[in-house]
Protein backbone atom coordinates (compact mmCIF):
# COMPACT_ATOMS: atom_id res chain seq x y z
CA UNK A 1 0.00 0.00 0.00
CA UNK A 2 2.78 2.73 1.31
CA UNK A 3 4.92 1.98 -2.24
CA UNK A 4 1.68 3.10 -4.53
CA UNK A 5 0.79 6.03 -2.68
CA UNK A 6 5.05 6.91 -2.77
CA UNK A 7 5.17 6.29 -6.67
CA UNK A 8 2.03 8.90 -6.73
CA UNK A 9 3.88 11.51 -4.33
CA UNK A 10 6.85 11.92 -5.98
CA UNK A 11 5.64 11.57 -9.25
CA UNK A 12 3.30 14.87 -8.07
CA UNK A 13 6.48 15.81 -6.33
CA UNK A 14 8.67 16.11 -10.16
CA UNK A 15 5.50 17.78 -11.17
CA UNK A 16 5.46 20.65 -9.04
CA UNK A 17 9.53 20.86 -9.65
CA UNK A 18 9.16 21.39 -13.57
CA UNK A 19 6.47 23.17 -14.30
CA UNK A 20 7.42 26.64 -13.51
CA UNK A 21 10.91 25.74 -15.34
CA UNK A 22 9.18 24.53 -18.12
CA UNK A 23 6.51 27.22 -17.91
CA UNK A 24 9.25 29.91 -18.11
CA UNK A 25 10.81 28.77 -20.98
CA UNK A 26 7.14 28.47 -23.14
CA UNK A 27 6.83 32.11 -21.89
CA UNK A 28 10.39 32.90 -23.66
CA UNK A 29 9.75 31.33 -26.86
CA UNK A 30 6.57 33.22 -27.23
CA UNK A 31 7.99 36.37 -25.91
CA UNK A 32 10.67 36.53 -28.49
CA UNK A 33 13.18 36.54 -25.75
CA UNK A 34 16.21 34.32 -26.28
CA UNK A 35 16.87 30.84 -25.65
CA UNK A 36 19.32 27.70 -26.29
CA UNK A 37 17.96 26.04 -29.45
CA UNK A 38 17.51 29.55 -31.26
CA UNK A 39 20.97 29.57 -33.06
CA UNK A 40 19.42 25.94 -34.78
CA UNK A 41 15.68 26.94 -34.89
CA UNK A 42 15.63 30.31 -36.59
CA UNK A 43 17.16 29.68 -39.39
CA UNK A 44 14.75 26.88 -39.81
CA UNK A 45 11.78 28.73 -39.01
CA UNK A 46 13.12 31.57 -41.84
CA UNK A 47 12.78 28.95 -44.41
CA UNK A 48 9.47 27.76 -43.52
CA UNK A 49 7.93 31.36 -43.41
CA UNK A 50 9.84 31.98 -46.79
CA UNK A 51 8.33 28.97 -48.08
CA UNK A 52 4.54 29.75 -46.41
CA UNK A 53 4.99 33.64 -47.78
CA UNK A 54 4.40 34.61 -43.90
CA UNK A 55 5.85 37.68 -42.06
CA UNK A 56 6.52 36.57 -38.72
CA UNK A 57 5.92 40.26 -37.23
CA UNK A 58 2.33 40.62 -38.91
CA UNK A 59 -0.34 40.51 -36.37
CA UNK A 60 -3.84 38.69 -36.74
CA UNK A 61 -7.00 40.15 -35.42
CA UNK A 62 -9.26 37.23 -33.64
CA UNK A 63 -11.42 36.42 -36.35
CA UNK A 64 -8.06 35.84 -38.91
CA UNK A 65 -6.12 34.29 -35.97
CA UNK A 66 -9.33 31.27 -36.25
CA UNK A 67 -9.95 31.79 -40.30
CA UNK A 68 -6.11 30.89 -40.39
CA UNK A 69 -6.39 27.94 -37.90
CA UNK A 70 -9.55 26.65 -39.67
CA UNK A 71 -8.23 26.66 -43.16
CA UNK A 72 -4.84 25.30 -42.18
CA UNK A 73 -6.74 22.42 -40.19
CA UNK A 74 -8.99 21.95 -43.39
CA UNK A 75 -5.88 21.54 -45.54
CA UNK A 76 -4.33 19.01 -43.33
CA UNK A 77 -7.59 16.83 -42.73
CA UNK A 78 -7.96 16.33 -46.77
CA UNK A 79 -4.05 15.50 -46.25
CA UNK A 80 -4.35 12.67 -43.79
CA UNK A 81 -7.77 11.52 -44.92
CA UNK A 82 -6.58 10.72 -48.63
CA UNK A 83 -3.34 9.14 -47.06
CA UNK A 84 -5.22 6.73 -45.02
CA UNK A 85 -7.66 5.70 -48.01
CA UNK A 86 -4.68 5.18 -50.44
CA UNK A 87 -2.63 3.41 -47.36
CA UNK A 88 -2.91 -0.19 -49.66
CA UNK A 89 -1.11 1.06 -52.73
CA UNK A 90 1.23 3.46 -51.06
CA UNK A 91 4.53 1.98 -49.27
CA UNK A 92 5.62 1.34 -45.78
CA UNK A 93 2.88 -1.49 -45.54
CA UNK A 94 4.69 -4.61 -44.96
CA UNK A 95 1.42 -6.23 -44.04
CA UNK A 96 -0.38 -5.03 -46.78
CA UNK A 97 -3.23 -3.13 -45.12
CA UNK A 98 -6.21 -2.37 -47.09
CA UNK A 99 -7.93 1.40 -46.59
CA UNK A 100 -10.44 1.73 -43.97
CA UNK A 101 -13.92 2.00 -44.51
CA UNK A 102 -14.81 5.46 -45.36
CA UNK A 103 -16.86 6.62 -42.15
CA UNK A 104 -13.75 4.97 -40.44
CA UNK A 105 -11.41 6.64 -42.29
CA UNK A 106 -13.50 9.93 -41.31
CA UNK A 107 -13.18 9.97 -37.88
CA UNK A 108 -9.89 8.31 -37.13
CA UNK A 109 -8.74 12.18 -39.49
CA UNK A 110 -10.79 14.30 -37.57
CA UNK A 111 -10.10 12.59 -34.29
CA UNK A 112 -6.36 12.95 -35.07
CA UNK A 113 -6.97 16.54 -36.35
CA UNK A 114 -8.46 17.71 -33.22
CA UNK A 115 -6.06 16.23 -30.88
CA UNK A 116 -8.40 13.70 -29.68
CA UNK A 117 -7.01 10.58 -31.55
CA UNK A 118 -10.16 8.60 -30.03
CA UNK A 119 -9.38 5.20 -31.89
CA UNK A 120 -12.67 2.91 -33.24
CA UNK A 121 -9.89 0.57 -34.46
CA UNK A 122 -6.78 -1.52 -33.25
CA UNK A 123 -3.54 0.32 -34.49
CA UNK A 124 -1.74 -2.93 -35.43
CA UNK A 125 -3.75 -4.49 -37.47
CA UNK A 126 -5.37 -0.97 -39.24
CA UNK A 127 -2.71 1.85 -39.94
CA UNK A 128 0.60 1.15 -41.80
CA UNK A 129 3.68 2.74 -40.86
CA UNK A 130 3.56 5.29 -43.50
CA UNK A 131 -0.04 6.33 -42.22
CA UNK A 132 1.22 6.23 -38.59
CA UNK A 133 3.93 8.31 -39.15
CA UNK A 134 3.70 10.76 -42.39
CA UNK A 135 -0.66 10.98 -41.21
CA UNK A 136 -0.99 10.56 -37.49
CA UNK A 137 2.03 11.28 -36.30
CA UNK A 138 2.30 14.88 -38.48
CA UNK A 139 -1.62 15.46 -36.82
CA UNK A 140 -0.04 14.66 -33.60
CA UNK A 141 2.32 17.67 -34.16
CA UNK A 142 0.77 19.75 -35.58
CA UNK A 143 -3.19 19.26 -33.20
CA UNK A 144 -1.05 19.89 -30.26
CA UNK A 145 0.76 23.25 -31.82
CA UNK A 146 -2.67 24.31 -32.70
CA UNK A 147 -4.19 24.03 -29.32
CA UNK A 148 -0.94 25.33 -27.95
CA UNK A 149 -1.28 28.35 -30.11
CA UNK A 150 -4.50 29.56 -28.98
CA UNK A 151 -3.40 29.16 -25.53
CA UNK A 152 -0.81 31.40 -25.93
CA UNK A 153 -3.42 33.88 -27.99
CA UNK A 154 -5.61 33.96 -25.50
CA UNK A 155 -2.84 34.61 -22.68
CA UNK A 156 -1.99 37.37 -25.17
CA UNK A 157 -5.40 38.91 -25.68
CA UNK A 158 -5.94 38.86 -21.45
CA UNK A 159 -2.98 40.47 -21.20
CA UNK A 160 -3.48 43.32 -23.30
CA UNK A 161 -1.42 42.41 -26.28
CA UNK A 162 -2.05 41.48 -29.55
CA UNK A 163 -2.79 37.68 -30.33
CA UNK A 164 0.37 37.21 -32.36
CA UNK A 165 0.26 35.37 -35.57
CA UNK A 166 -1.14 31.73 -35.85
CA UNK A 167 1.54 30.55 -38.64
CA UNK A 168 4.32 31.78 -36.58
CA UNK A 169 2.82 30.37 -33.24
CA UNK A 170 2.11 26.92 -34.89
CA UNK A 171 5.46 26.89 -36.17
CA UNK A 172 7.55 27.98 -32.95
CA UNK A 173 5.15 25.66 -30.77
CA UNK A 174 6.85 22.96 -33.02
CA UNK A 175 10.48 24.08 -33.63
CA UNK A 176 11.02 25.11 -30.24
CA UNK A 177 9.04 23.17 -27.74
CA UNK A 178 6.90 19.80 -29.29
CA UNK A 179 10.03 19.14 -31.48
CA UNK A 180 12.89 19.07 -29.49
CA UNK A 181 11.50 17.53 -26.18
CA UNK A 182 9.70 14.94 -28.34
CA UNK A 183 13.33 13.67 -29.87
CA UNK A 184 14.97 13.72 -26.03
CA UNK A 185 11.92 11.83 -24.55
CA UNK A 186 11.90 9.30 -27.90
CA UNK A 187 15.60 8.76 -27.32
CA UNK A 188 15.01 7.91 -23.63
CA UNK A 189 12.04 5.73 -24.34
CA UNK A 190 14.36 3.60 -26.88
CA UNK A 191 16.77 3.32 -24.76
CA UNK A 192 14.75 1.92 -21.95
CA UNK A 193 13.28 -0.82 -24.73
CA UNK A 194 10.27 0.91 -26.80
CA UNK A 195 10.91 0.00 -30.29
CA UNK A 196 12.01 1.69 -33.05
CA UNK A 197 11.66 0.39 -36.49
CA UNK A 198 10.33 0.18 -40.29
CA UNK A 199 10.58 -3.77 -39.57
CA UNK A 200 7.70 -6.24 -40.53
CA UNK A 201 6.30 -8.05 -37.56
CA UNK A 202 8.92 -10.75 -36.26
CA UNK A 203 7.55 -14.61 -36.73
CA UNK A 204 8.30 -16.86 -34.23
CA UNK A 205 7.39 -20.62 -32.95
CA UNK A 206 5.72 -20.46 -29.36
CA UNK A 207 6.58 -24.02 -26.82
CA UNK A 208 3.68 -25.09 -27.89
CA UNK A 209 4.44 -25.31 -32.05
CA UNK A 210 1.95 -22.37 -33.44
CA UNK A 211 3.45 -19.59 -35.42
CA UNK A 212 2.52 -16.60 -33.67
CA UNK A 213 2.95 -12.87 -35.68
CA UNK A 214 4.59 -9.93 -32.98
CA UNK A 215 3.56 -6.60 -34.05
CA UNK A 216 6.58 -4.07 -33.96
CA UNK A 217 7.16 -0.74 -36.09
CA UNK A 218 7.99 3.10 -35.52
CA UNK A 219 6.51 3.19 -31.92
CA UNK A 220 9.46 5.15 -30.01
CA UNK A 221 9.24 8.14 -31.83
CA UNK A 222 5.64 8.25 -32.45
CA UNK A 223 4.56 7.51 -27.92
CA UNK A 224 6.54 10.56 -27.38
CA UNK A 225 4.26 12.89 -29.42
CA UNK A 226 1.40 10.99 -28.15
CA UNK A 227 1.93 11.59 -24.37
CA UNK A 228 3.67 15.37 -24.94
CA UNK A 229 1.22 16.86 -27.52
CA UNK A 230 -1.77 15.52 -25.63
CA UNK A 231 -2.87 13.54 -28.49
CA UNK A 232 -3.08 9.92 -26.59
CA UNK A 233 -3.33 7.94 -30.02
CA UNK A 234 -2.18 4.51 -29.42
CA UNK A 235 0.15 3.00 -32.15
CA UNK A 236 -1.06 -0.67 -31.03
CA UNK A 237 -4.69 -1.28 -29.72
CA UNK A 238 -4.26 -1.67 -26.01
CA UNK A 239 -2.16 1.93 -25.86
CA UNK A 240 0.51 2.30 -23.66
CA UNK A 241 -0.84 -0.91 -21.32
CA UNK A 242 1.31 -2.75 -24.33
CA UNK A 243 5.12 -3.53 -23.27
CA UNK A 244 6.13 -2.09 -26.39
CA UNK A 245 4.69 1.14 -26.20
CA UNK A 246 5.15 1.13 -22.41
CA UNK A 247 7.66 -2.08 -21.15
CA UNK A 248 8.31 -0.72 -18.03
CA UNK A 249 8.04 1.99 -14.60
CA UNK A 250 10.54 4.13 -15.74
CA UNK A 251 8.94 4.58 -19.20
CA UNK A 252 5.71 5.12 -17.65
CA UNK A 253 7.44 7.99 -15.31
CA UNK A 254 8.50 9.47 -18.69
CA UNK A 255 5.06 8.83 -20.19
CA UNK A 256 3.46 10.46 -17.31
CA UNK A 257 5.21 13.29 -17.00
CA UNK A 258 4.81 14.10 -20.54
CA UNK A 259 1.65 14.26 -20.74
CA UNK A 260 1.40 16.69 -17.59
CA UNK A 261 4.00 19.11 -18.29
CA UNK A 262 3.03 21.41 -20.66
CA UNK A 263 -1.12 22.17 -19.47
CA UNK A 264 0.77 22.32 -15.79
CA UNK A 265 3.48 24.55 -16.92
CA UNK A 266 0.64 27.05 -18.74
CA UNK A 267 -0.29 28.54 -15.97
CA UNK A 268 2.97 29.49 -14.88
CA UNK A 269 3.57 30.97 -18.25
CA UNK A 270 0.62 32.74 -17.76
CA UNK A 271 2.17 34.65 -14.69
CA UNK A 272 4.57 35.64 -16.86
CA UNK A 273 2.57 37.12 -19.31
CA UNK A 274 0.78 38.65 -16.73
CA UNK A 275 3.54 39.89 -14.52
CA UNK A 276 1.58 38.45 -11.71
CA UNK A 277 3.39 35.15 -10.49
CA UNK A 278 1.15 35.10 -7.35
CA UNK A 279 -2.06 34.62 -9.16
CA UNK A 280 -0.60 31.78 -11.62
CA UNK A 281 0.95 29.97 -7.90
CA UNK A 282 -2.94 30.40 -6.72
CA UNK A 283 -3.79 29.09 -10.06
CA UNK A 284 -1.88 26.07 -10.18
CA UNK A 285 -2.22 24.88 -6.40
CA UNK A 286 -6.12 24.99 -7.22
CA UNK A 287 -6.00 22.96 -10.24
CA UNK A 288 -3.27 20.91 -8.20
CA UNK A 289 -5.73 20.28 -5.50
CA UNK A 290 -8.81 19.04 -7.28
CA UNK A 291 -6.08 16.81 -9.28
CA UNK A 292 -4.54 15.63 -6.19
CA UNK A 293 -7.89 14.77 -4.35
CA UNK A 294 -9.39 12.84 -7.77
CA UNK A 295 -6.05 11.31 -7.73
CA UNK A 296 -6.72 10.28 -3.95
CA UNK A 297 -10.32 9.03 -4.67
CA UNK A 298 -9.70 6.63 -7.14
CA UNK A 299 -6.16 5.08 -5.58
CA UNK A 300 -8.05 4.23 -2.82
CA UNK A 301 -11.01 2.58 -4.58
CA UNK A 302 -8.79 0.82 -6.44
CA UNK A 303 -6.80 -0.60 -3.80
CA UNK A 304 -9.60 -1.42 -1.72
CA UNK A 305 -10.94 -3.37 -4.18
CA UNK A 306 -13.89 -4.73 -5.39
CA UNK A 307 -15.52 -6.23 -1.71
CA UNK A 308 -17.87 -8.87 -3.92
CA UNK A 309 -14.13 -10.12 -5.07
CA UNK A 310 -12.89 -9.92 -1.48
CA UNK A 311 -15.92 -11.64 0.32
CA UNK A 312 -14.99 -14.60 -2.02
CA UNK A 313 -11.21 -14.36 -1.58
CA UNK A 314 -11.89 -13.72 1.60
CA UNK A 315 -9.60 -11.18 2.72
CA UNK A 316 -9.57 -7.61 0.84
CA UNK A 317 -7.89 -7.77 -2.49
CA UNK A 318 -6.59 -4.64 -4.69
CA UNK A 319 -8.54 -4.51 -7.86
CA UNK A 320 -6.22 -5.87 -10.78
CA UNK A 321 -9.12 -6.14 -13.32
CA UNK A 322 -7.41 -4.72 -16.70
CA UNK A 323 -4.42 -3.73 -15.46
CA UNK A 324 -0.51 -4.69 -16.24
CA UNK A 325 1.20 -6.20 -12.87
CA UNK A 326 4.06 -4.16 -14.22
CA UNK A 327 2.14 -0.84 -13.22
CA UNK A 328 -0.20 -2.26 -10.05
CA UNK A 329 -2.82 -0.41 -8.71
CA UNK A 330 -0.98 2.51 -8.03
CA UNK A 331 0.69 3.95 -11.23
CA UNK A 332 -2.34 2.47 -13.37
CA UNK A 333 -4.79 4.68 -11.17
CA UNK A 334 -2.60 8.07 -11.28
CA UNK A 335 -2.75 7.66 -15.13
CA UNK A 336 -6.31 7.03 -15.32
CA UNK A 337 -7.16 10.55 -13.91
CA UNK A 338 -4.10 12.00 -15.17
CA UNK A 339 -4.74 11.16 -18.59
CA UNK A 340 -8.07 12.54 -18.19
CA UNK A 341 -7.65 15.75 -16.52
CA UNK A 342 -4.96 16.55 -19.25
CA UNK A 343 -7.45 15.74 -22.59
CA UNK A 344 -4.69 13.13 -23.10
CA UNK A 345 -6.37 10.14 -23.36
CA UNK A 346 -3.58 7.68 -23.57
CA UNK A 347 -4.31 4.80 -21.60
CA UNK A 348 -2.08 2.00 -19.65
CA UNK A 349 -4.82 0.09 -18.22
CA UNK A 350 -8.26 -0.21 -18.96
CA UNK A 351 -11.10 2.31 -17.92
CA UNK A 352 -13.31 -0.16 -17.94
CA UNK A 353 -12.26 -2.51 -15.00
CA UNK A 354 -12.02 0.86 -13.11
CA UNK A 355 -14.13 0.95 -9.64
CA UNK A 356 -16.76 3.49 -9.36
CA UNK A 357 -14.70 5.75 -7.94
CA UNK A 358 -12.15 5.67 -10.68
CA UNK A 359 -14.96 6.18 -13.05
CA UNK A 360 -16.45 8.90 -11.29
CA UNK A 361 -13.02 11.05 -11.54
CA UNK A 362 -12.23 10.06 -15.37
CA UNK A 363 -16.02 11.36 -15.80
CA UNK A 364 -15.71 14.46 -14.01
CA UNK A 365 -12.27 15.24 -15.52
CA UNK A 366 -14.07 15.47 -19.10
CA UNK A 367 -17.05 17.37 -17.77
CA UNK A 368 -14.89 19.85 -16.05
CA UNK A 369 -11.75 19.92 -19.05
CA UNK A 370 -9.85 22.10 -16.61
CA UNK A 371 -7.57 19.59 -14.60
CA UNK A 372 -5.21 20.27 -16.07
CA UNK A 373 -7.08 20.35 -19.65
CA UNK A 374 -6.15 20.14 -22.63
CA UNK A 375 -3.13 21.33 -24.77
CA UNK A 376 -3.40 25.21 -24.32
CA UNK A 377 -7.16 25.03 -24.45
CA UNK A 378 -7.44 23.82 -21.36
CA UNK A 379 -5.78 27.32 -19.80
CA UNK A 380 -7.99 29.09 -21.99
CA UNK A 381 -11.25 27.10 -20.32
CA UNK A 382 -9.74 27.88 -16.90
CA UNK A 383 -9.92 31.81 -17.82
CA UNK A 384 -13.45 31.42 -18.60
CA UNK A 385 -14.12 30.45 -15.20
CA UNK A 386 -12.19 32.95 -14.17
CA UNK A 387 -13.57 35.82 -15.99
CA UNK A 388 -17.13 34.18 -14.96
CA UNK A 389 -16.35 34.25 -11.47
CA UNK A 390 -15.56 37.60 -11.63
CA UNK A 391 -18.43 38.82 -13.08
CA UNK A 392 -20.50 36.49 -10.75
CA UNK A 393 -18.45 38.01 -7.39
CA UNK A 394 -19.05 41.47 -8.99
CA UNK A 395 -22.63 41.11 -8.89
CA UNK A 396 -23.07 39.81 -5.75
CA UNK A 397 -20.86 42.39 -3.91
CA UNK A 398 -21.92 45.62 -6.43
CA UNK A 399 -18.41 45.81 -7.53
CA UNK A 400 -17.44 46.92 -11.31
CA UNK A 401 -16.38 43.40 -12.81
CA UNK A 402 -12.48 43.55 -14.47
CA UNK A 403 -10.02 40.99 -14.83
CA UNK A 404 -6.20 42.39 -15.41
CA UNK A 405 -7.62 46.08 -15.45
CA UNK A 406 -9.89 45.32 -17.91
CA UNK A 407 -13.72 45.39 -17.72
CA UNK A 408 -15.80 42.27 -18.32
CA UNK A 409 -18.70 43.01 -20.47
CA UNK A 410 -21.64 41.51 -22.38
CA UNK A 411 -19.46 40.74 -25.14
CA UNK A 412 -17.52 38.76 -23.44
CA UNK A 413 -19.68 36.97 -20.76
CA UNK A 414 -22.06 36.09 -23.68
CA UNK A 415 -18.42 34.55 -25.45
CA UNK A 416 -17.54 32.81 -22.24
CA UNK A 417 -20.96 31.12 -22.12
CA UNK A 418 -20.87 29.58 -25.60
CA UNK A 419 -17.49 27.36 -24.64
CA UNK A 420 -18.96 26.48 -21.51
CA UNK A 421 -22.10 25.29 -23.30
CA UNK A 422 -21.11 23.70 -26.40
CA UNK A 423 -19.80 20.73 -24.24
CA UNK A 424 -22.88 19.42 -22.76
CA UNK A 425 -24.92 19.76 -26.22
CA UNK A 426 -22.44 18.00 -27.77
CA UNK A 427 -22.28 15.25 -24.95
CA UNK A 428 -25.88 14.44 -23.73
CA UNK A 429 -27.55 14.84 -27.01
CA UNK A 430 -25.91 12.20 -28.49
CA UNK A 431 -25.66 10.31 -25.75
CA UNK A 432 -29.58 10.30 -25.32
CA UNK A 433 -30.15 9.52 -28.27
CA UNK A 434 -28.24 6.52 -28.18
CA UNK A 435 -29.03 5.61 -24.98
CA UNK A 436 -32.89 5.66 -26.80
CA UNK A 437 -32.05 2.73 -29.19
CA UNK A 438 -29.68 0.51 -26.99
CA UNK A 439 -30.26 -2.69 -29.15
CA UNK A 440 -29.44 -0.66 -32.76
CA UNK A 441 -27.11 1.92 -31.98
CA UNK A 442 -25.21 1.59 -28.36
CA UNK A 443 -23.04 -1.47 -28.93
CA UNK A 444 -23.22 -1.60 -25.15
CA UNK A 445 -21.64 -4.75 -23.63
CA UNK A 446 -22.00 -3.94 -20.17
CA UNK A 447 -25.79 -3.60 -19.15
CA UNK A 448 -27.30 -1.34 -16.29
CA UNK A 449 -25.46 1.45 -14.78
CA UNK A 450 -21.89 0.64 -15.96
CA UNK A 451 -23.59 1.24 -20.46
CA UNK A 452 -24.39 4.11 -19.16
CA UNK A 453 -21.37 5.35 -18.17
CA UNK A 454 -19.65 3.85 -21.16
CA UNK A 455 -21.97 5.62 -23.89
CA UNK A 456 -21.78 8.84 -22.07
CA UNK A 457 -18.17 8.64 -21.44
CA UNK A 458 -17.64 8.29 -25.23
CA UNK A 459 -19.26 11.11 -26.25
CA UNK A 460 -17.60 12.97 -22.95
CA UNK A 461 -14.60 11.93 -24.26
CA UNK A 462 -14.90 13.17 -28.25
CA UNK A 463 -16.25 16.54 -27.11
CA UNK A 464 -13.41 16.88 -24.25
CA UNK A 465 -10.98 16.21 -27.20
CA UNK A 466 -9.68 13.44 -25.19
CA UNK A 467 -9.77 9.78 -26.80
CA UNK A 468 -9.94 7.30 -24.40
CA UNK A 469 -12.61 5.54 -23.35
CA UNK A 470 -14.97 2.51 -21.49
CA UNK A 471 -13.59 0.10 -24.09
CA UNK A 472 -15.98 -3.25 -24.96
CA UNK A 473 -18.20 -0.65 -26.51
CA UNK A 474 -19.07 -1.78 -29.94
CA UNK A 475 -17.99 2.10 -31.37
CA UNK A 476 -16.38 0.42 -34.82
CA UNK A 477 -20.18 1.34 -36.74
CA UNK A 478 -21.62 4.05 -38.56
CA UNK A 479 -23.32 5.57 -36.20
CA UNK A 480 -20.45 5.80 -33.41
CA UNK A 481 -18.49 6.90 -36.10
CA UNK A 482 -20.06 9.74 -37.75
CA UNK A 483 -21.95 10.81 -34.35
CA UNK A 484 -18.92 11.15 -32.61
CA UNK A 485 -17.21 13.21 -35.34
CA UNK A 486 -20.14 16.23 -34.79
CA UNK A 487 -18.60 15.79 -31.18
CA UNK A 488 -15.23 16.16 -32.19
CA UNK A 489 -15.88 19.48 -34.21
CA UNK A 490 -18.01 20.94 -31.93
CA UNK A 491 -16.13 20.35 -28.96
CA UNK A 492 -12.95 21.68 -30.81
CA UNK A 493 -13.85 24.51 -32.91
CA UNK A 494 -16.59 26.20 -31.84
CA UNK A 495 -14.88 26.89 -28.63
CA UNK A 496 -11.60 27.45 -29.79
CA UNK A 497 -13.49 30.50 -31.94
CA UNK A 498 -15.19 31.89 -29.18
CA UNK A 499 -12.03 32.12 -27.22
CA UNK A 500 -10.02 33.67 -29.80
CA UNK A 501 -12.83 36.33 -30.19
CA UNK A 502 -13.31 36.41 -26.33
CA UNK A 503 -9.02 37.24 -26.48
CA UNK A 504 -9.40 39.80 -29.00
CA UNK A 505 -11.87 41.61 -27.39
CA UNK A 506 -10.25 41.80 -23.91
CA UNK A 507 -7.02 42.90 -25.67
CA UNK A 508 -8.54 45.98 -27.44
CA UNK A 509 -10.28 46.94 -24.28
CA UNK A 510 -8.41 50.33 -23.18
CA UNK A 511 -7.05 49.38 -18.93
CA UNK A 512 -9.38 50.93 -16.10
CA UNK A 513 -6.77 52.03 -13.23
CA UNK A 514 -7.04 50.11 -9.76
CA UNK A 515 -8.80 51.49 -7.16
CA UNK A 516 -10.09 50.47 -3.68
CA UNK A 517 -13.21 49.01 -4.96
CA UNK A 518 -11.33 46.86 -7.55
CA UNK A 519 -12.12 42.86 -7.01
CA UNK A 520 -8.75 41.63 -6.71
CA UNK A 521 -8.31 38.32 -8.37
CA UNK A 522 -5.02 37.19 -6.90
CA UNK A 523 -6.48 36.20 -3.67
CA UNK A 524 -6.57 33.34 -1.89
CA UNK A 525 -10.63 33.43 -1.08
CA UNK A 526 -11.04 34.56 -5.06
CA UNK A 527 -9.35 31.34 -5.72
CA UNK A 528 -11.49 29.57 -3.33
CA UNK A 529 -14.38 30.97 -4.97
CA UNK A 530 -13.53 30.12 -8.60
CA UNK A 531 -12.63 26.47 -7.70
CA UNK A 532 -16.46 26.55 -5.98
CA UNK A 533 -17.88 28.23 -9.57
CA UNK A 534 -15.60 25.07 -11.68
CA UNK A 535 -17.03 22.10 -9.32
CA UNK A 536 -20.80 23.81 -9.12
CA UNK A 537 -20.87 24.22 -12.79
CA UNK A 538 -19.37 21.44 -13.95
CA UNK A 539 -20.86 18.67 -11.23
CA UNK A 540 -25.04 20.27 -11.78
CA UNK A 541 -24.60 20.11 -15.52
CA UNK A 542 -23.78 16.54 -15.65
CA UNK A 543 -25.48 15.22 -12.53
CA UNK A 544 -28.31 12.90 -13.71
CA UNK A 545 -25.13 11.01 -16.15
CA UNK A 546 -23.31 11.04 -13.00
CA UNK A 547 -25.93 10.08 -10.48
CA UNK A 548 -27.14 7.72 -13.31
CA UNK A 549 -23.33 6.22 -13.84
CA UNK A 550 -20.58 5.67 -11.75
CA UNK A 551 -22.51 6.79 -8.59
CA UNK A 552 -25.67 4.59 -8.83
CA UNK A 553 -23.17 1.48 -9.81
CA UNK A 554 -20.92 2.30 -6.49
CA UNK A 555 -24.24 1.82 -4.21
CA UNK A 556 -25.30 -1.54 -6.75
CA UNK A 557 -21.80 -3.14 -5.75
CA UNK A 558 -22.07 -1.55 -1.91
CA UNK A 559 -25.02 -3.50 -1.52
CA UNK A 560 -23.79 -6.69 -2.74
CA UNK A 561 -24.74 -7.01 -6.27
Amino acid sequence: MFQGFIQIALTLLIVIAIAPILGKYIARVFLGERTLIEPVMIPLERIIYSLGGIRAKDDMTGWQYAQALLYTNFVMGVFVYLLLMLQGILPLNPTNLIAPSWHLGLHTTLSFLTNTDQQHYSGETTISYLSQIAGLSFLMFTSAATGLAVGIAFIRGLTGRPLGNFYVDLTRSITRILLPISIIGALLLLILGVPQTFAAPAVVTTLEGVTQYIARGPVAAFEMIKQLGENGGGFFGINAAHPFENPNSATNLIETLAMISIPAALIHTYGIFANNTKQAWLLFWMVFTIFVILVSVTAIGEYQGNPLVSSILGAEQPNLEGKEVRFGWAETAFWAVATTATMCGAVNGMHDSLMPTGGFSTLLNLFLQIVWGGQGTGTAYLFIYLILTVFLTGLMVGRTPEFLGRKIEKREIVLASVVLLVHPIVVLIPSAVTLAFPNTLSGISNPGFHGISQVVYEYASAGANNGSGFEGLGDNTLWWNLSTCLSLLGGRYIPIIAILLLADSMAHKQPVPETAGTLRTDSLLFTGVTAGVILILGVLTFFPVIALGPIAEAFKIANGQ
